[in-house]
């Protein structure tokens, strides 16, 4: 910005006189200024709406539109729980089963004798193979139906022989207290389990002297257990065994799924029984669930609609700002942005196009239903709250002292007819859905899932800008064309007193 000397000869307060010629053209531009902002605004208060919306309509909504969701709340009874959990999905009949826990999987494992070294010093991960004899060779193992081979060396530290046998998908650890080489499958089950084979005197060596030979090693090489040797101990791995029904199954672990349980054993048991049943509780506060966000989210669309008129107030300059507290400024700013969706055309339609689908009937098994069937239904005039006439209370509902000494009718519908309840409110989400999802299509105006226009409002924004800065272009030419003006007088004067002064100097003044 050029420096500007003024009023020097004049003696006229030249800047507040330019601002002053200029002033109109400054309101004009705040006027553009102040309504940037309030469309700013309303572009921040539909932004925040619009996410509760499309919140509600892609969870809750959505989750309301499936049977699936209601069917699979069933809730099973077992008679001794300490021995057995149970699931069961939407396909199991409610009724009465019986299970028996025989076994329960267990991994196969191998137990090592007690080591001496050659040197007779204890054992550590560190020491080398070849401090037990072992000389280099192989090792068959199988580990469930295949066949891996292990190779040893006899400068391979105890710990790098424990990591080959991990490789192969085997627990392995070496306790040096008690000097044995602990080994076990990583999965229960006999399709888990492991063993070695020693199908050659060098195997059987290598296995005798690491202390993980078995008597049945000994056998299928052909060779006599000594007498004077202990052997490691080998547990076969075994399946977990049920009878369900009095059909025996069996799991190489102890989770079955078998015609919509899902049975986790825990605990062999004698003859116990399973009560699968209709999961009241579960469908009464999914739909419960469902209607409290549906009037939460009405209220908030309600009280926006029917704000407070906010007439005269309009966005503060910095200059304004700076007359005021901030307290003063929050709450000034606070009530032009609670109105900024007052009587909007936009909201009502999407308030009209949710509440005309929550009114619908529909006609299942030959009988009528609505939400007022279930004891679902909105305040009457006299008692509704204030913004809260799309909000729906359900009749018996402990949390809602208006309605809560009512009759239970939902949970009471759920208990008998749950085939009902469940096509009801699935249809009903459906059409809800359908209508959020009308007002929620992408157009040349707004968005996709987004509804209201918010293309067309950015685009707005944007020429706000464009606007603005040409008014700001036109107030810095108006404001050069006056300096300038002035300057010139300024100058005029100069020339003049200088005049004035050689006069009066000519004149003997």
């Amino acid at each position: 910005m050029p420096i500007r000397i003024t009023g020097l000869n004049s003696g006229l307060d030249t800047d507040s006189i330019v601002q002053e010629l200029v002033s109109a053209h400054r309101l004009k531009q705040e006027k553009y200024q102040k309504e940037q902002t309030k469309l700013s605004w309303k572009q921040d208060t539909w932004k925040e709406l619009n996410t509760k919306i499309y919140g509600f309509y892609s969870k809750t909504l959505s989750n309301m539109r499936w049977e699936g969701n209601f069917v699979s709340k069933k809730r099973t009874i077992v008679s001794d729980s300490t021995k057995a959990s149970v699931t069961a999905d939407g396909t199991v009949v409610n009724g009465t089963q019986t299970l028996k826990i025989n076994k329960l999987a267990t991994a196969g494992y191998i137990t090592g004798t007690e080591l001496k070294s050659n040197n007779g010093t204890k054992l550590t991960s560190s020491s080398l193979l070849a401090s037990l004899g072992v000389q280099n060779g192989t090792l068959k193992l199988e580990v469930g139906n295949e066949v891996k081979n292990v190779q040893v060396r006899s400068d391979m530290k105890v710990s790098e022989f424990l990591d080959e046998l991990r490789k192969q998908g085997i627990t392995a650890n070496f306790d040096e207290g008690n000097q044995r080489f602990f080994l076990n499958s990583s999965q229960s089950g006999k399709g888990n389990d492991i063993r070695f084979v020693a199908d050659n005197p060098n195997s059987l060596d290598i296995l005798g002297k690491m202390g993980l030979a078995t008597e049945q090693n000994y056998n299928e090489a052909g060779v006599a257990k000594p007498a004077d040797k202990a052997l490691a101990i080998k547990k076969d791995a075994e399946n977990a065994q049920i009878e369900l029904n009095g059909t025996v199954f069996e799991s190489d672990s102890n989770k079955f799924v078998i015609n919509g349980l899902t049975i986790q054993a825990t605990g062999v048991s004698d003859l116990m029984t399973i009560s699968t049943e209709t999961d009241v509780d579960g469908i009464y506060d999914m739909i419960k669930n469902f209607i409290t966000e549906y009037s939460t989210l009405m209220n908030s669309m309600e009280s926006a609609y029917n704000a407070d008129s906010a007439k005269g107030y309009e966005p503060l300059t910095d200059k304004e700002k700076s007359e005021l507290s901030d307290e003063e400024v929050e709450k000034w700013e606070k009530k032009i942005k609670d109105s900024l969706l007052r009587r909007d055309d936009t909201l009502r339609s999407v308030m009209s196009a949710m509440s005309m689908a929550m009114g619908k009937s529909y006609e299942i098994d030959g009988e009528r239903y609505s939400l007022s069937s279930f004891g679902i239904k909105t305040a009457g005039y006299f008692s509704k709250a204030e913004n809260e006439s799309y909000a729906y209370h359900i009749d018996g509902d402990k949390d809602d002292a208006s309605t809560e000494g009512n009759a239970d009718k939902l949970r009471k519908a759920i208990t008998e007819n749950p085939e009902a309840v469940t096509k009801f409110f699935t249809q009903l989400a459906k059409d809800v859905y359908g209508a959020l999802d009308e007002k929620m299509k992408g157009t040349e105006l707004s968005s996709s899932y987004t509804v209201y226009n918010d293309v067309q409002m950015q685009k707005e924004y944007d020429e706000y800008t464009k606007t603005i800065k040409k008014w700001e272009d036109k107030l810095k030419d108006l404001e050069d064309y006056y300096y300038n003006k002035f300057a010139a007088m300024e100058t005029a004067l100069s020339k003049l007193q200088s005049q004035t002064n050689s006069l009066t100097a000519l004149l003997g003044g």
